[in-house]
């Protein structure tokens, strides 16, 4: 804003006794001294005050950054007083430490609810969602999904809406973006769960393979020793013909 920071904590002294402190000094293109107080939420009266008693004991003007007034009588005052406000209403004032805090929160409940839209997803979608979750999870735009599901806007609309009523789609999903993502999230989980199924299947056809095996080997195995006994017998019937012949 065409400042220029000359000095920051600077202590105010009155007859050699420190009687309060001013954030920063700061001259502005006329080379205007201004004496700033920083305040994280809004300004109040006694906040004003602050403000205008520390500039004029400092010889500067009196100025407060901040996210606006915390009420009539704060404004009023600054006015009467000749305090000029900054208002930065889109902008909150933290430390690192704090700012790591709160995106570490927003990470977190991003993540939470992307898990949640995916494992709390129903296994068994109509097949009608599902169609329209693949279209979506695919195309970049609404009207594109329309023309690829030959559906009129309000068609589309509607589904979304039963999605969001049945729990498939979560309710904060609004933005097309956020919904193909969900969609993709959706259609890779049913894709894995089909496949999940059709692999149990595949092992239980394999164990019953399995047994039949088994059953088959016990039946070859009671056979040759069938056969065996047979053989024996045969032989040793042969053998008593031999002697009767002697």
């Amino acid at each position: 804003m065409g400042y220029r920071v000359v000095e920051t904590r600077k202590k105010v002294m009155l007859n050699g006794v420190e009687v309060g402190e001013i954030d920063a000094i700061v001259v502005d293109e006329a080379n205007t001294l201004w004496g700033v107080e920083i305040k994280a939420g809004r300004i109040d009266v006694t906040g004003i005050r602050q403000a205008y008693v520390n500039a004029l004991v400092a010889g500067v003007k009196p100025m407060v950054v901040c996210k606006g007034f915390a009420d009539d009588a704060a404004k009023e005052l600054a006015e009467r007083l000749g305090v000029k406000v900054i208002e930065l209403s889109d902008v909150f004032l933290v430390d690192s430490e704090e700012l790591e805090i709160v995106i570490r929160e927003v990470v977190e409940d991003v993540l939470t609810s992307f898990l949640e839209a995916l494992l709390g997803t129903p296994a068994n979608i109509k097949q009608e969602w599902l169609e329209t979750l693949s279209v979506i999870a695919s195309t970049s735009s609404v009207e594109e999904a329309c023309e690829k599901l030959g559906v009129d806007f309000n068609t589309l609309t509607k589904r979304l809406s039963e999605m969001r009523s049945a729990g498939i789609i979560p309710s904060w999903a609004r933005k097309y973006s956020t919904i193909k993502r969900i969609a993709q999230l959706i259609v890779q989980r049913y894709t894995l769960h089909q496949a999940i199924s059709e692999t149990q299947k595949v092992l239980e056809q394999l164990k019953q393979l399995r047994e039949q095996l088994y059953q088959l080997q016990s039946s070859i195995t009671s056979i040759r020793k069938s056969l065996e006994q047979i053989k024996e017998g045969i032989k040793g019937g042969n053998e008593a013909e031999k002697s009767m012949q002697l």
